[in-house]
């Protein structure tokens, strides 16, 4: 199997922007990803497929922490990267990053995000900043942001937590 980032690839442990910063999304924020995750339900269950069952309106924090414990083992074992979005004081989770590997020929990576509720007017520049970041510091080729830049009816169902 082909590794997702060469051995020599140094991964970006953080990112920091005028209006957020990106931090290895892991079990320490629980509290906050699990409140920006709940108030944010309807809008989070069109990131990852167009009609898409998660976040469930009864899921648990420790739901939740356990998919956080899953995404924190995939980074440390450079399987897949995913990122929490912060305010800049660290003071709140206003999102989430994912960065996963594609199984789909000529496509290094599939890239997905969400974004608070009370946060989605930074969507915009947030997207056009994080394609940049990408772009120049990961060593992928050619990346997909389905439900972005690729119609669901165009990509197809998955079926994956995230938090």
């Amino acid at each position: 199997m082909t590794k997702f980032v060469p051995d020599d690839y140094v991964v970006p442990q953080r990112y920091s922007h005028a209006d957020f910063r990106l931090e290895i999304l892991e079990p320490g924020i629980n509290h906050m990803d699990y409140e920006a995750v709940m108030s944010s339900r309807e809008n989070l269950r069109r990131v990852f497929a167009e009609n898409d069952t998660w976040p469930a309106d009864d899921m648990t924090p420790e739901e939740n922490l356990n998919d956080l414990i899953i995404h924190e083992k995939e980074f440390k074992n450079r399987v897949a990267f995913a990122y929490t979005v912060l305010t800049l004081d660290k003071s709140k989770c206003i999102g989430c990053i994912y960065i996963e590997p594609c199984n789909r020929a000529g496509i290094d990576a599939e890239i997905y995000f969400w974004l608070r509720d009370d946060a989605l007017h930074l969507e915009t520049p947030f997207f056009k900043d994080i394609k940049n970041w990408i772009a120049t510091k990961w060593p992928f080729k050619k990346v997909a942001w389905p439900g972005r830049e690729i119609p669901w009816k165009n990509w197809g169902k998955r079926s994956h937590s995230h938090s």
